[in-house]
């Protein structure tokens, strides 16, 4: 796995990838669920005309709400209208992709095409939208907020003018890395992917201890998120590893060092590194399952 661009020292400014030259795209979503209107959002920001934008979405509500939020076009199913689409975004859970491929695809046969679907690899999206230019991507939700990472991976078809044309789209999130092979999307979905329910599962573990330590709920989390804010842009911006940082604060013999013995006495790295892995497991089982080919 590399990362094609210097890691970032601050808050990520999400406007300021340049789109390649050549006319703005127009951009196809299947599925306007949270990670669709977050790229949609992004793009909005930098200035993408609305009408560039078309969302298919089954659910009524949710279609005004695109149109309310970002004044898009949605509409409730797969048309002729998505012939023109030159980028295809394909936002639906692992379990409807295969279903939405074969009612959408037929019309965006020559576009490019990114998914955001975990665990369905590449080989079945090129079967099922019977073309080779395909990226499949695993952002995270903090893209929600412009603070997502992204990892992604294209098939042999998908020219370095389609990768430019990705990149400027998925940066309106946030951060992005390319992995050289498939496989490393599923360690890509159990440590970013799923990472932010790590974080706020030690998040609530936190408030919850302030609070029986006699804390308000207002100040415990106030603590809480604080600390996992301070602590992530210190190790951003930290030329040292983490660890490194990890004993400047945990002088022998002091709360931390008890905090952190206590911690490894329970092995508690050892059980978090497998839960990791249990999720990178289930990917490859959402792969299998979700992806297969008749």
């Amino acid at each position: 796995m590399y990362i094609d661009h210097p890691p970032m020292t601050a808050l990520p400014d999400t406007t300021t990838k340049a789109a390649p030259e050549a006319p703005l795209p127009h951009i196809a979503f299947i599925g306007g669920g949270n990670m669709a209107s977050a790229i949609i959002g992004g793009l909005v920001k930098q200035g993408v005309a609305p009408e560039a934008l078309t969302v298919v979405e089954p659910f009524e509500a949710s279609r005004d709400a695109l149109r309310a939020q970002f004044k898009v076009g949605a509409i409730a199913k797969a048309d002729k209208s998505l012939e023109g689409a030159d980028l295809v975004v394909w936002a639906v859970k692992p379990q409807n992709l295969r279903e939405a491929a074969g009612q959408a695809g037929p019309f965006c046969k020559d576009a490019l095409h990114l998914s955001v679907a975990a665990g369905i690899r590449s080989d079945s999206l090129a079967q099922w939208l019977e073309t080779q230019r395909i990226v499949r991507a695993m952002p995270n939700t903090p893209a929600l907020v412009g603070l997502g990472q992204t990892g992604l991976f294209a098939r042999a078809g998908v020219t370095e003018n389609d990768k430019a044309w990705v990149e400027w789209l998925v940066a309106s999130t946030g951060q992005f890395l390319w992995v050289d092979e498939e496989a490393q999307l599923d360690a890509v979905t159990a440590v970013s992917g799923s990472g932010p329910a790590y974080v706020f599962y030690f998040i609530e573990a936190m408030e919850k201890a302030a609070i029986d330590m006699g804390m308000s709920p207002e100040h415990a989390k106030q603590l809480a998120i604080g600390t996992f804010v301070g602590a992530s842009q210190l190790a951003q911006s930290a030329q040292e590893p983490v660890s490194v940082l990890r004993d400047r604060v945990t002088s022998k013999g002091g709360t931390t060092h008890a905090a952190i013995t206590a911690m490894q006495s329970a092995d508690l790295g050892a059980l978090f590194q497998d839960a990791i892995r249990a999720a990178q497991a289930r990917a490859q089982v959402l792969g299998d399952e979700f992806g297969k080919n008749d």
